[in-house]
């Protein structure tokens, strides 16, 4: 049997082959389409769950397959499961896109009598209508076949961005000599070592990979060296690439997606796709984004300015750097650090043990929500998965609430970055009467262990890792923890995408939580847990260049949403970039620097005209934080009912109502910019 159509809730990772890709799409698409005709025949009763039952099974079953299918392809590529994709492709978005724009549907979904729906069913009703406007089902004739022609094509270039993207990042290599590595961390350098070897070269592969690239940028004594990886870096994917690396340019395919987005809006009646784009989102207009990213921009800007002369200064007289570049100043950023708080992330990353740090995550997150996490086993991709289950007792016994899957480390084939998505949400099935739990995937690219005479030791994850993982986490529990039974507004689902990433912030901050820490922390080699005064120098050295890295999310985000409302698509977008960086960075970088050529987030990742999101969700998170620094007991632990409440209010809610109601349901009152500042160090 095809495993791609196999009835088992977990999808058999470790059996799809591309070859499945095809037959399966087209089989499930097939029942899909008989699903469309049966519910919107004119004898087919307007009720929400009849709907579902038909519908609503099949769309599902469709998106949880195609759902594995990209997840393949984000966490194993290769080009036969590459070109199985892409063939499957349109043929799967111009279903999504005629489903949504299908007038009987809407038709029928305006006859549903609303006081026959519970309060989690008439959000979905609600969301759905609005849905179907933006999904074009009040557009006819030739503008309604060019909006479908748009999704398609927005779909296709997303693809190629990000396939770009990935294969501009495989591409690169530089084989490093010994004298170049100097400072360089040694598992750094015994994984490059090992894979040179692996290739018969000499030397160290250095690859753009973050657990090599970082690492090298903030250590390596050679400023030529750092130079070369820089350049490489931030001409990824981009006309500034080196000759071998041109095909990979996505230039263009940033051009045309901005003008089919322009488009689009267009022809729903709005005037820029920034303002489209806010339409399901907490924020009122672009205006009220840029006002509050300038607003946060001029409050971080004096501190971003003395972060740079602190830089400056250190360079030059510690340095002998009198005029620092670009490449340089992760390398400075690092020495002073190391100077000023007297550690440094290497000497940090000893006590961060993977095995350790993910235990100490559990331990948190179980006794804060009622829950277990125990190891579970499922069908996976690669032997580096891990695959656990959600439990939490009551009056009958354990119950299951959720699985996710954790795929911790970086390879060949993998795209960078990390992430959480979901297989299947939590819902009472129309079809069974049966209620399915929420399954998650937890995405990293962390490096992997090392083999130190012949024992392989547990991986080593730095600070700002420990706190990736928390974060996705975060997003997990915001999809697990769910008790909504409406799928299209249980766990994630629904919730507006920039109070999307509120619960993934606030984990965050219990990585500076010493009573936290200290139990998920083990020297890689005599077992010690962190020195208390080893922690205090870290949250000493916490909102170390906060304000330069504020201003640098600032830019991102200021960028994105003035490239979606004041940016004429035909124009060259470079010089907007220049603009907003001239408006607010006082960190510039290079004229060939090329950001925007792998700003996968916007391009290809759904955050278009969202990117503001990370900030505006970060004032959410950090004033829900405040609630638990008020209440913490006098052994500095979280208040467990503080824990439930937070857990009712924000988790267990989901979609199934406005963010700031649930907000609202925690705190008691709007949230407010104070604590963000506070805890960035930025208070007035």
């Amino acid at each position: 049997m095809n495993p791609l159509l196999s009835p088992t809730t977990l999808p058999l990772f470790d059996a799809i082959r591309p070859e499945h890709v095809a037959p399966a799409i087209d089989t499930l698409l097939a029942s899909a389409n008989q699903a469309l005709e049966t519910v919107t025949a004119t004898d087919f009763p307007a009720q929400w769950e009849s709907i579902a039952r038909e519908l609503g099974v099949a769309t599902e079953k469709l998106g949880r397959a195609w759902g594995a299918v990209s997840h393949l392809k984000s966490v194993a590529d290769n080009p036969e499961l590459r070109a199985a994709y892409n063939a499957a492709l349109p043929h799967v978005t111009e279903f999504w896109t005629r489903l949504g724009a299908d007038e009987r549907l809407f038709a029928k979904y305006k006859a549903i009598d609303l006081q026959t729906l519970n309060p989690e069913q008439r959000q979905a009703h609600k969301n759905a209508m609005r849905n179907f406007v933006l999904g074009g089902a009040e557009l006819t004739g030739v503008a309604r076949e060019r909006f479908a022609e748009i999704q398609d094509q927005l779909a296709a270039l997303s693809q190629k961005f990000s396939e770009n993207t990935l294969d501009a990042t495989d591409a690169f290599s530089y084989y490093a000599t010994e004298a170049e590595m100097l400072g360089v961390p040694e598992d750094v350098q015994q994984t490059a070592r090992a894979a040179a070897q692996a290739q018969g070269k000499e030397g160290y592969k250095l690859t753009l990979k973050m657990p090599c690239y970082l690492p090298v940028m903030q250590f390596a004594r050679s400023s030529a060296l750092r130079a070369t990886l820089y350049r490489a870096y931030i001409t990824r994917a981009s006309d500034q690439a080196d000759t071998t690396a041109l095909q990979f340019d996505n230039t263009q395919n940033i051009r045309d997606i901005l003008a089919l987005r322009q488009e689009e809006a267009t022809l729903l009646g709005y005037p820029n796709f920034g303002t489209l784009s806010l339409v399901p989102k907490m924020a009122s207009s672009p205006d009220a984004v840029v006002t509050f990213l300038r607003d946060l921009a001029h409050k971080a800007r004096p501190f971003a300015e003395k972060d740079l002369d602190d830089l400056r200064l250190f360079a030059r007289e510690h340095l002998n750097l009198a005029d620092p570049q670009p490449w340089d100043w992760a390398y400075v950023g690092e020495k002073l650090k190391e100077a000023r708080y007297a550690f440094s992330e290497q000497e940090v990353k000893q006590y961060f043990t993977f095995p350790k740090v993910l235990a100490g995550l559990f331990k948190i997150a179980e006794t804060l929500f009622d829950i277990s996490i125990l190891r579970d086993q499922a069908p996976t991709w690669n032997a580096n998965v891990e695959f656990y289950r959600i439990e939490r007792q009551t009056a009958s016994g354990s119950t299951l609430v959720g699985q996710f899957y954790l795929d911790p480390t970086a390879r060949t084939g993998k795209r960078g970055g990390a992430w959480m998505d979901d297989v299947c949400a939590r819902w009472l099935r129309p079809d069974t009467q049966q209620l399915q739990t929420p399954v998650a995937h937890l995405v990293c690219n962390f490096a992997d262990g090392i083999e130190v005479n012949g024992v392989r030791q547990p991986a080593l994850l730095s600070h700002d890792d420990v706190t990736t993982l928390f974060h996705e986490f975060g997003h997990g529990l915001h999809h697990m923890l769910t008790q909504v039974n409406e799928h299209d507004v249980s766990g994630i689902s629904g919730v507006e995408w920039d109070a999307v990433e509120l619960p993934s912030q606030f984990m965050e901050n219990f990585c500076w939580e010493w009573n936290v820490l200290r139990h998920m922390t083990a020297h890689v080699e005599t077992d010690e847990p962190l020195p208390r005064h080893l922690f205090d120098k870290m949250l000493a050295a916490r909102n170390f260049q906060s304000g330069l890295q504020t201003l640098r999310q600032i830019e991102f985000s200021l960028f994105d949403m003035l490239l979606h409302t004041a940016h004429d698509p035909e124009a060259d977008f470079l010089p907007l970039l220049n603009e907003v960086r001239a408006e607010v960075a006082v960190m510039r970088p290079p004229e060939w620097s090329r950001t925007a050529h792998t700003f996968s987030h916007i391009f290809a990742g759904g955050y278009a005209a969202g990117y503001y999101s990370y900030k505006w969700a970060e004032v959410l998170s950090a004033d829900a934080y405040a609630a638990f620094e008020e209440t913490a007991g006098p052994d500095g632990l979280p208040n467990l009912q503080t824990g439930t409440k937070y857990r009712q209010a924000i988790l267990e809610a989901g979609g199934s109502r406005p963010a700031m109601e649930s907000f609202k349901a925690f705190r008691g009152r709007e949230p407010s910019l104070d604590a963000l500042l506070r805890h960035q160090g930025m208070a007035p």
